[in-house]
């Protein structure tokens, strides 16, 4: 799998609190850099002026209508007939496949507080996603299914960086397996700057673990 000169893409700040889309193509490529024009804003329809080392998620379509996303940095500009910005693109093998599920879900450990008629108790996530959570209950709780309870998400991300999130959520499904007690929860109120920090989370996560797969080839 190849990105192409011409293949659209669309950049998503990873750092900021503003929720913003950017769309532009790939006009030349060299080694681990891509050229772009210059992005459109998606909500303005103005040009965008990126600032050097501002981060950004890119995700594009190929022919085959696959979903693809990685991690980027704008590098600089480079004059000429076309004015471009560069980007820095990673080995194609590091590009993660986007689900065709409406949030890709990710197994990865994840602190999660849910507060219920006033008892607020802490759990640990074994996944999640911008849409929900899977927690592993070990003792008794005041909540079943059908109810509408308060979740406070933990995101530590690599850079060190924590960010809390706070959303209501219903409680979908409670079960047993491996006799360990379960609770599905989604999420019902999420804001959207809120939900680009999950899938942000989402996306880092299976890039740490896309890399450790790789490492233990």
């Amino acid at each position: 799998m190849e990105l192409k000169i011409g293949t659209q893409l669309t950049l998503e700040p990873t750092y900021t609190e503003r929720v913003e889309k950017f769309k532009c193509r790939v006009v030349d490529r060299q080694d681990n850099i891509i050229f772009i024009d210059y992005p459109i804003n998606t909500a303005t329809k103005k040009i965008a002026f990126l600032v050097d080392g501002a981060q950004f998620r890119a995700t594009f379509i190929t022919e085959k209508k696959e979903s693809y996303s990685f991690n980027t940095e704008v590098l600089g500009r480079k004059s000429g007939n076309v004015q471009m910005i560069l980007l820095a693109c990673p080995p194609a093998e590091e590009f993660i496949k986007i689900q065709r599920r409406e949030y890709v879900r990710v197994e990865t450990p994840v602190d999660i507080a849910v507060e219920h008629d006033g008892q607020k108790l802490q759990f640990a996530a074994e996944d999640i996603s911008a849409g929900g959570t899977l927690i592993h209950i070990k003792s008794p709780v005041n909540f079943t299914e059908g109810d509408i309870v308060k979740a406070f998400v933990v995101l530590p991300f690599v850079n060190g960086e924590i960010r809390y999130v706070e959303t209501d959520a219903r409680v979908v499904n409670m079960f047993e397996r491996n006799e360990m007690k379960l609770a599905s929860l989604n999420f019902t109120d999420t804001d959207d700057y809120d939900k680009q920090q999950i899938v942000r989370f989402c996306f880092e996560r299976q890039v740490m673990i896309r890399k450790k797969e790789m490492n233990e080839l």
